[in-house]
């Protein structure tokens, strides 16, 4: 677990530098004093331009930028990775904007039933995603586009492209900062990525709150209008799919499971797989992972009150989501245990697309198959985390997720 004390050692003296000249008079700008800053750095990464399009981000801008200001526990470091991450989201909606004016044709594309991968943290959406991106009839978000998005180019091109490279470095000081957590959640420029990254452009997603203490923002996030970040979503994947319109778009993202209504509003015939496992199982290993992102944006995170929060969060996430399901109908949606997408994943893809009505080749299964033995799991080490570490009982867990356990006949697994 990432603590204040085996922080890389440049992280604690960039930190300690920042704190010494804070004391001696120095004034640190806030995130809303420096909004204006972040816009015109974003306009000169992207070679000029002031067209953020339609006012759906500001709300949400609004409320993130005070709530870091005023809530969050922000180290020095954590402020600067922040401001790299706000002036990218707001590069990226330079860049869209500039490519709907001169290609407007491309967000007049259809995106037809795209399949959603969703489910609890850490039940097998990572790997059952990677899997179906490998049939070649679909098309997957890579990390480096979901970052920059822009048509695909050709995969020759990708190596020498300095948006690809940037990603590549991005994420090679997560790493470095945190070795750890690429056993936790590997992630690689070219690969497959969470769809995250596209509804960070209008500021509404849990990966700014799971990074940080914001409490105003989450709140604000649990109820706001969804909506306006899943047509920009629709956008961004019209955008980067522009060369491949036919293929079928395969999505991953476990925060879908909030806002089924508005994927199924804007996604009308998507396909929507939900996998399963033991929440007592699951949520630990969770935990972890978050402790361990904002370790790196905050000194000592509070392992308890992180625990406390993501236990009622999903609790509250799997009640609202089985009631959705009942409302917008249960055949829109397949369910796969945890079980079959490490025992036989290329079964559970067949499965899937029976239910669906996907075609599914014998060839597409060999070429599944043959992916899932050279990718074993825990090829870069394994995950090590211990429920006790977070204050965390098995048998208070299961009984916190009775309802979402007895519903879908979920099988206990041995506590972490």
């Amino acid at each position: 677990m990432t603590t204040e004390r085996d922080q890389r050692l440049p992280v604690r003296l960039l930190n300690a530098a920042a704190r010494t000249l804070e004391k001696l008079g120095r004034r640190r700008k806030g995130f809303v004093e420096s909004e204006e800053a972040m816009v015109e750095a974003a306009s000169k990464a992207a070679g000029g331009g002031t067209d953020l399009g339609a006012d759906d981000y500001r709300d949400g801008l609004s409320v993130l930028l005070r709530a870091y200001d005023e809530e969050s526990r922000l180290n020095p470091f954590g402020r600067w990775m922040v401001t790299q991450q706000l002036v990218g989201l707001f590069r990226g909606r330079l860049e869209c904007e500039r490519w709907r004016r001169e290609r407007p044709e491309i967000f007049g594309s259809e995106i037809r039933r795209p399949i959603f991968i969703l489910g609890l943290p850490r039940t097998g959406t990572t790997a059952l995603h990677a899997l179906v991106a490998q049939d070649q009839a679909n098309q997957a978000l890579e990390y480096w586009l979901g970052a920059s998005p822009k048509p695909r180019p050709p995969r020759e091109q990708w190596d020498k492209d300095p948006r690809f490279k940037q990603a590549a470095q991005g994420l090679g000081l997560s790493y470095w900062l945190d070795p750890r957590l690429k056993a936790i959640h590997l992630l690689t420029a070219d690969g497959p990525e969470e769809c995250r990254l596209l509804l960070q452009h209008t500021f509404r997603d849990d990966s700014f709150e799971c990074n940080a203490t914001i409490p105003s923002y989450s709140a604000w996030y649990d109820s706001c209008d969804m909506k306006p970040a899943y047509l920009r979503h629709r956008d961004l994947l019209r955008l980067v799919g522009a060369g491949d319109p036919d293929r079928r778009w395969v999505l991953k993202y476990p925060a879908h499971l909030r806002w089924l209504r508005e994927i199924l509003d804007v996604y009308p015939d998507a396909c929507i797989v939900q996998t399963h496992r033991d929440p007592a199982r699951v949520l630990p290993s969770l935990c972890s992972l978050i402790a361990g992102w904002r370790g790196i944006y905050e000194d000592n995170p509070d392992r308890r009150a992180i625990a406390q929060w993501v236990v009622e969060l999903y609790a509250t996430t799997m009640e609202n989501a089985m009631a959705a399901r009942r409302e917008l109908g249960e055949h829109r949606f397949f369910d796969v245990p945890f079980r079959e997408t490490v025992g036989d994943p290329a079964t559970a893809v067949g499965k899937v697309y029976r239910h669906f009505g996907i075609d599914y080749p014998e060839a597409t299964e060999a070429r599944l198959r043959e992916w899932h033995r050279t990718h074993p799991q825990h090829k870069h080490g394994e995950h090590r985390y211990s429920a006790a570490d977070f204050g965390l009982v098995p048998a208070a867990m299961r009984e916190r997720f009775s309802k979402y356990i007895e519903h879908f006949a979920i099988e206990p697994e041995d506590a972490a």
